[in-house]
């Protein structure tokens, strides 16, 4: 298993998914979405997991102009957007190859075992 953990030093959900994989013994990269952000074949690679771009965005970020913006973008922009502004997406993003999660889901991760 190559378990990458894409959110935010703050997130209370990245938090219990990082003692998720350490609880049980399972190496895994967390990678800070405000230092870092996802590479461009790791956003296509997690957007084809989760079943499409408008699962990644959360509804319930600060930048409301952003979110506003986005509707009005055909899918190529708005991915253009979102991997400028990786705020903007839901965290925990947890990767295992081409599989993919977002929040906090130990269901899915105990099938990856």
């Amino acid at each position: 298993m190559n378990i990458q953990i894409f959110g935010t030093k703050k997130c209370f959900d990245t938090k219990k998914a990082e003692r998720y994989f350490k609880e049980r013994g399972i190496k895994y990269q967390f990678i800070d979405m405000k230092e870092k952000g996802m590479s461009r074949g790791e956003f296509t690679n997690v957007k084809q997991a989760v079943g499409g771009i408008d699962a990644l965005v959360n509804e319930n970020a600060k930048d409301k102009e952003l979110l506003t913006l986005l509707n009005y973008l055909s899918d190529d922009d708005k991915e253009e957007k979102i991997l400028e502004n990786p705020q903007i997406i839901k965290t925990p993003v947890v990767r295992n190859g081409k599989k993919a999660t977002i929040g906090y889901n130990p269901e899915v991760w105990k099938s990856w075992e």
